[in-house]
């Protein structure tokens, strides 16, 4: 593997938080995850040793390449890959490293997702808050494009609307609590969506 040059901090920190959040500590992103190593302790004494940011951002790469369980493989690849390593290397550590997300994560559905009825439009937030939250990481979700493997297989599961809202709101397990994290509007568009969608394709 090459090494990483040509990292965007601004779009790592935008796909860290879209992908690894739910399971990483990182304080710039704001992020308390606890089922993967908190990367503010793994790369803070690095950094304090002596270490370049460069032989960082290559090591993480690595990681992201070649994943230890639980870490599912395929979060990101590519330039997408190099840009989370680059991100991570650079805020791990300095909880205000000045580094901002390419865009904000969406709190609303855009106006072309809507059609003449309503339940797309509450389907598509349900699912934008899926994929944007880091609920692809850790579940498989036909109808997102999930295949995690670290929580439960949700096409299996099919949960009902209050079982996913009573799960996202509080956790459980390894899965982190999103109170807090995410608005009650968010939390109930996501159990919608799950419980409409899961096993049904």
């Amino acid at each position: 593997m090459g090494r990483v040059s040509n990292g965007d901090p601004a779009h790592g920190k935008e796909l860290f938080i879209q992908n690894c959040a739910a399971c990483h500590t990182l304080a710039d992103a704001k992020t308390t995850g606890t089922v993967g190593p908190n990367l503010d302790d793994a790369f803070s004494s690095v950094k304090q040793q002596g270490f370049t940011i460069q032989s960082i951002e290559d090591l993480i790469r690595g990681q992201i390449a070649y994943p230890e369980k639980p870490m599912p493989a395929g979060l990101v690849n590519g330039q997408n890959a190099n840009d989370v390593a680059t991100y991570i290397a650079k805020c791990s550590g300095n909880p205000n490293c000045g580094v901002t997300a390419e865009t904000p994560l969406p709190t609303t559905t855009t106006a072309t997702t809507t059609t003449t009825s309503s339940a797309p439009s509450s389907s598509a937030a349900g699912k934008q808050v899926f994929q944007s939250a880091g609920c692809s990481g850790c579940h498989t979700l036909k109808d997102a494009g999930a295949t995690g493997t670290i929580g439960p297989n949700l096409d299996q599961l099919k949960p009902s609307e209050a079982r996913v809202l009573r799960q996202v709101t509080n956790g459980g397990k390894i899965m982190p609590a999103f109170k807090g994290k995410l608005t009650p509007a968010q939390i109930k568009a996501v159990a919608e969506y799950v419980s409409s969608v899961a096993g049904k394709q």
